[in-house]
């Protein structure tokens, strides 16, 4: 696995060695929307050192106590952990995020770095999210879990589509919140808002990787198998 880990795509490589995402998130290379890339290439557009980013990598691979390979696990297993781990959480992020940046929005306003405009996107975001999830768990994780693979294919591109448009809130937000990184004397609450918002966007990059490049991948390729056997 070592000597080509720079030709595997950020995806293979989130879904392949667990804890990479986390190293993904250190780095801030785009594993979810963005997991079609090669490390070698996320590398090189980031202008980051590759070698130091195979140490990582390669360290992780070794550790059998570094998580869940979430690959072979049945669909309705890896569905029941979307929705208790990252479905469930980002209902209580979100209004959480968007209080605090209200008040950091009203008490430091006009102030340098203030994130002027940051709760109405995270709001928009949140109404996204909403209906994208509820669409999963009442349309197609229901569908996956019996396996309709077939069926689905046309629900998992518009999933798709959608997490695109997910990444690039989290974009807008990273730019409104210089990179989410409070100014030197910010308040606690301003420090508290930065780091949920960390948090949340670390949650919401594995979520979608774990969609995209595992739950829909599986059932991309059962599709295709049945098709061709059928």
């Amino acid at each position: 696995m070592n000597k080509n880990l720079p030709d595997q795509t950020l995806g293979a490589l989130a879904s392949a060695i667990p804890g990479a995402t986390r190293i993904f998130h250190d780095f801030q290379l785009d594993f979810c929307c963005g997991g079609g890339k090669t490390l070698a290439d996320a590398a090189q557009q980031r202008g980051l050192d590759l070698g130091l980013l195979l140490t990582a990598l390669e360290a992780l691979a070794a550790d059998p106590a570094a998580g869940i390979d979430w690959r072979g696990v049945p669909p309705e297993d890896l569905i029941g952990h979307i929705v208790a781990r990252f479905h469930e959480r980002h209902r209580v992020q979100l209004p959480e995020l968007i209080r605090l940046s209200r008040r950091v929005e009203h008490v430091h306003a006009g102030r340098p770095g203030c994130p002027g405009g940051l709760a109405d996107a995270l709001e928009g975001l949140q109404q996204e999210l909403e209906s994208h999830m509820m669409k999963e768990e009442q349309v197609l994780f229901p569908m996956l879990a019996r396996g309709m693979n077939g069926q689905a294919q046309g629900p998992i591109s518009v999933m798709r589509f959608e997490h695109e448009q997910h990444g690039s809130a989290l974009s807008s937000i990273q730019r409104l919140t210089n990179n989410i990184t409070p100014p030197v004397n910010a308040c606690n609450t301003w420090r508290a808002l930065y780091g949920g918002l960390n948090a949340f966007k670390e949650d919401l990059m594995q979520h979608i990787h774990l969609e995209n490049n595992v739950l829909f991948l599986n059932a991309s390729i059962a599709a295709e198998g049945a098709a061709h056997h059928g």
